[in-house]
């Protein structure tokens, strides 16, 4: 066994080498669009290569060898913006910055903006980033770096200011941008008087795995959609709680309870101590 790893070693370093390289890329590419397309075909060159190499198709595999360059400077240029993006990500700090103390703080004022919005009948679209970068249609609106409040959301979407159309992304707890293009779905859909707002958040949820939130203009109605799947007339109190299943473990929710459970425990105790004291 010393003599194996004594010889071998370095193989062994090469190799964490490699697995540490890789992971990384995998990291900085998995929150792109793009990410998905770019697995599907390492993973069809990956079949073709071996079953080429086990059947001996002599002309399959020198087809894969003399496109395989061809096909690394095709991609370069093909995933031009997801690689800009993904190496810009690799060296951030912020990736993970948003705490779990900040996303209830976003949760409640989003949720209260949102009530507001609806009572007034001012129409809105938000898109919350998830995995997947919003870049490519954060570039299609007017770039921001601002705290999200009621009073902000209010103005931009105020129907005769000039962002008021688009939609607004929300990255990390702050927001990163308004008056963005989203995708209109083309699907066809059950009701026919779903607005454009409305597809325009089936779409974007449909590419990516944003949460999109809709205010309807003419009704005031709140509307949720996941994975290109609508919920709408949401009441203030439903949409709540469901932004917050989507967006807070359960976990994290069973703890908070237990957390209050005993804060409420310690308080009694507390009381009925104060009761003993006497004047």
């Amino acid at each position: 066994m010393l003599e194996f790893i004594a010889d071998h070693w370095r193989a062994g370093v090469e190799i964490l080498i490699l697995w540490i390289g890789l992971y990384q890329v995998y990291r900085a590419f998995r929150k792109t669009r793009g990410a998905r397309i770019l697995v599907g075909l390492v993973l069809l060159l990956m079949v073709l290569s071996l079953l080429s190499l086990a059947l001996n198709l002599q002309v399959i595999w020198w087809l894969l060898f003399k496109v395989l360059a061809l096909m690394a400077i095709a991609l370069i240029i093909i995933f031009q913006p997801e690689l800009r993006n993904a190496l810009a990500r690799l060296g951030s700090s912020k990736l993970f910055s948003f705490s779990q103390s900040q996303r209830h703080e976003l949760l409640g004022t989003f949720s209260n903006a949102v009530g507001q919005l609806s009572k007034k009948r001012i129409g809105a679209l938000f898109a919350f980033e998830r995995s997947i970068s919003l870049k490519e249609h954060l570039d299609t609106g007017v770039e921001l770096d601002a705290l999200f409040t009621p009073e902000f959301a209010l103005t931009v979407f105020h129907p005769k200011t000039a962002l008021h159309d688009g939609g607004m992304i929300i990255i990390q707890g702050r927001v990163a941008g308004a008056g963005c293009v989203f995708p209109v779905s083309s699907r066809e859909l059950a009701d026919r008087s779903t607005g454009l707002r409305h597809r325009a958040a089936i779409g974007i949820t449909e590419e990516t795995d944003c949460v999109a939130v809709v205010v309807s203009e003419e009704t005031g109605q709140i509307s949720l959609c996941v994975d290109g799947k609508l919920e709408r007339n949401l009441s203030e109190d439903d949409f709540r709680e469901r932004i917050e299943e989507i967006f807070i473990p359960q976990e994290d929710k069973h703890e908070e309870r237990a957390e209050e459970e005993l804060a409420g425990e310690d308080s009694d105790a507390n009381r009925g101590r104060g009761d003993l004291v006497p004047d």
